[in-house]
């Protein structure tokens, strides 16, 4: 037995009669926050740089593939390898510059065609009578429970895919510029709602800033959250070392501390 057959073995006996009380109660709606557990997990993993713990989390992560599709299986409707195949003619199908003739010269390219490909695909999925396998917008299909910054980057790549960006970064930057000012203007309005929009208006030009630079916004402020607690734990540290409370401090102390830890890094 290969490894992928142990271990759609070792689901079915543990979904099975007899088998263990918890796996057995799961249903699909109890699984999802295990699932985005695991895909945080995985992230973190890769991020630590740690191998072997990257090697644990895709297993973890597998493993909900694997439950997911052992309850689809126990229910009629398709099975692990239904999944499998169905991912792998899709991969072939939309990739025909390497299992075709196509030729492309760039990422960029592929990226077109992938979008010109699952176009086609839902055309005659429609034609057939078929249910289309996606949306017909190409901003829709995000899935909604991605954090907000994640989201605003999917669904700025798929439209600029067909042509909608910007040609330039300093037109990208003239935009948050352009945001800035009417979250300013909202403010001296006082207006709650106006306020919370053009805030919301910012934030998303300053996802498309980030990704014309080639970067994830949600990745990038992660990155800032981190350093901006290293950095307060090591000012929370030094007044300790004076044997203080951080809530004793004054503001101009604690600035003071956050400066020096900023020197030393």
């Amino acid at each position: 037995m290969d490894a992928i057959d142990q271990l759609l073995d070792i689901m079915a006996r543990m979904r099975a009669e007899g088998g263990c009380p918890w796996d057995r109660e799961q249903t699909l709606e109890s699984l999802k926050q295990y699932l985005v557990e695991e895909c945080y997990e995985v992230i973190d993993a890769v991020d630590s740089g740690q191998v072997s713990k990257h090697k644990d989390e895709l297993g973890d992560l597998l493993l909900q593939v694997v439950f997911q599709a052992q309850i689809r299986k126990e229910q009629g409707d398709f099975s692990f390898e239904d999944v499998v195949r169905q991912v792998s003619d899709k991969l072939i199908r939309r990739h025909p510059h390497v299992f075709g003739d196509q030729v492309v010269s760039s990422s960029a390219e592929v990226l077109k065609n992938w979008e010109t490909i699952k176009a086609r695909e839902k055309q005659e999925a429609q034609a057939a009578g078929a249910k289309p396998p996606e949306p017909r917008s190409i901003v829709e299909g995000i899935p909604r429970h991605l954090p907000a910054l994640h989201k605003a980057h999917h669904i700025q790549r798929r439209v600029a895919r067909v042509g909608f960006d910007w040609n330039q970064v300093h037109d990208v930057m003239a935009k948050v510029e352009e945001e800035l000012a009417e979250v300013k203007q909202a403010l001296a309005t006082g207006d709650a709602q106006r306020i919370r929009e053009e805030i919301g208006d910012l934030l998303f030009a300053v996802v498309n800033l980030s990704r014309f630079q080639g970067l994830n916004a949600e990745e990038a402020l992660n990155r800032t959250v981190d350093k901006f607690t290293r950095r307060f734990q090591a000012v929370e540290q030094r007044v300790r070392n004076e044997g203080r409370e951080i809530s004793q401090c004054s503001l101009a102390e604690l600035d003071a501390h956050w400066s020096a830890v900023k020197a030393i890094e």
